[in-house]
């Protein structure tokens, strides 16, 4: 059995709340789960101790038995010192869209003409 530390959504509509939980991953989001690990409250400031709750022992049983943790329960144990921090590459959240690289490519044209006139 493939475990995962994930969140489940709980909170009515745009008011989003977590709970951290140990599932099977072929089970749904929201659905069963094996034991719940903590909370975690978007709505609240990043430096609030109520934003993320873990039982840490628990979450390291978990973690000692296999179960993987999703991108964003691994950031959260890496806030909170149980993981390595790991780093990531994203080389194309920098890079702009295609409409933009387009508009830059005929802009830098107009200026190399520009200039060529000018001489």
């Amino acid at each position: 059995m493939a475990m995962k530390i994930r969140l489940a959504r709980g909170g009515s509509k745009k008011r989003p709340f977590y709970r951290i939980v140990a599932a099977d991953s072929r089970m749904p989001r929201d659905g069963r789960f094996i034991e719940k690990l903590g909370t975690y409250n978007p709505l609240l400031p990043k430096d609030s101790e109520e934003r993320v709750k873990m039982d840490m022992e628990r979450v390291q049983h978990w973690l000692d038995q296999g179960a993987q943790p999703t991108d964003r329960i691994a950031r959260m144990l890496e806030a909170a010192g149980v993981r390595a921090k790991v780093e990531r590459n994203n080389p194309k959240k920098g890079a702009p869209g295609k409409k933009a690289q387009e508009r830059a490519e005929e802009k830098a044209a107009k200026a190399a003409e520009a200039t060529a006139d000018a001489e």
